[in-house]
């Protein structure tokens, strides 16, 4: 007896503590094995005979995997705002606003440009010196194609 309530209270421990982790860290996807430990230390601790011996133990802990998911993905949704993609390309950059840190001349990738903390290849109509604020007009590949804006833009 005193071996089946340990286990149940580890298992009840064990869902508390994936909850705890996943409000610390959200993300984690840690409510559904969560929903699933305590559940199932519920089951353990009142109806043991449940748990292993029937039908209902299963379907219990099935019906809190189900009802979890039915939390989870709204919460996600509500936890994470929808946030630009971690990785940068070309075409991506349209319309962001850099600066020349190599002349950028027609016809050639010899140009390069820094936005925010990257450089790219860069290409122009016409010649473009150091120093010149420019806008991403397109981007192809690992190069961009820019056009030359005010002083003035932030970077």
């Amino acid at each position: 007896m005193a071996v089946d309530i340990a286990i149940g209270v580890v298992l009840i421990l064990g869902g508390i503590i994936l909850f705890t982790l996943e409000l610390i860290h959200p993300g984690a996807l840690l409510l559904i094995p969560g929903s699933i430990l305590l559940v199932s230390g519920a089951l353990y601790l009142l109806f043991p005979d449940i748990l292993l011996d029937s039908f209902y133990g299963p379907a219990l802990i099935l019906l809190a995997v189900v009802v979890a998911i039915a939390v989870e993905i709204p919460y996600y949704r509500w936890v994470a705002p929808q946030h630009r993609p971690l990785s940068t390309t070309s075409s991506g950059l349209v319309g962001e606003i850099g600066i020349v840190t190599a002349p950028v001349e027609p016809n050639t990738l010899k140009g390069k440009i820094r936005i925010k903390s990257q450089i790219w290849s860069a290409r122009s109509e016409v010649p473009i010196p150091i120093g010149v604020h420019v806008q991403v007009i397109h981007g192809e590949g690992v190069s961009v194609t820019v056009k030359a804006v005010e002083a003035g833009t932030p970077v």
